[in-house]
């Protein structure tokens, strides 16, 4: 599988960029796609999760009510758009496909380079 994710960059607090992730190599409409992060120094840590018709969708407490998962299956692409980004939001942000259940989102171990946002004055 390969994850192409893109729209990382420098942004001020309170700003707002939206993260994009091209997949290709699997049947995109089959897998189910959350969005983690890595901070410097930090664990990854999940962020949001998406179902795989879109119907579902789950986001960590730490954005809830600032950033959205949604999914083009026609174009493979899933997106993450975030608003008002707080300096804590800086870190390496990646796609991933995996299985949603309850709640719990559990990626399948693909990758891909992500894309980086820095949030800063």
């Amino acid at each position: 599988v390969q994850l192409q994710a893109s729209g990382g960059g420098l942004v001020h607090p309170g700003g707002s960029l939206r993260l994009s992730c091209a997949v290709s190599g699997r049947p995109f409409s089959s897998d189910d796609m959350g969005w983690f992060r890595q901070a410097p120094g930090k664990e990854r840590e999940f962020v949001a999760a998406i179902s795989r018709t879109g119907g579902s969708t789950y986001h960590a407490d730490s954005v809830k009510g600032r950033f959205t998962i949604s999914r083009d299956n026609a174009k493979k692409t899933v997106y993450l758009q975030m608003n008002s980004l707080k300096a804590e939001d800086t870190a390496v942000y990646y796609c991933a496909p995996g299985l949603l259940r309850l709640g719990n989102f559990s990626p399948f171990g693909s990758w891909g380079q992500g894309t980086l946002v820095t949030v800063s004055s």
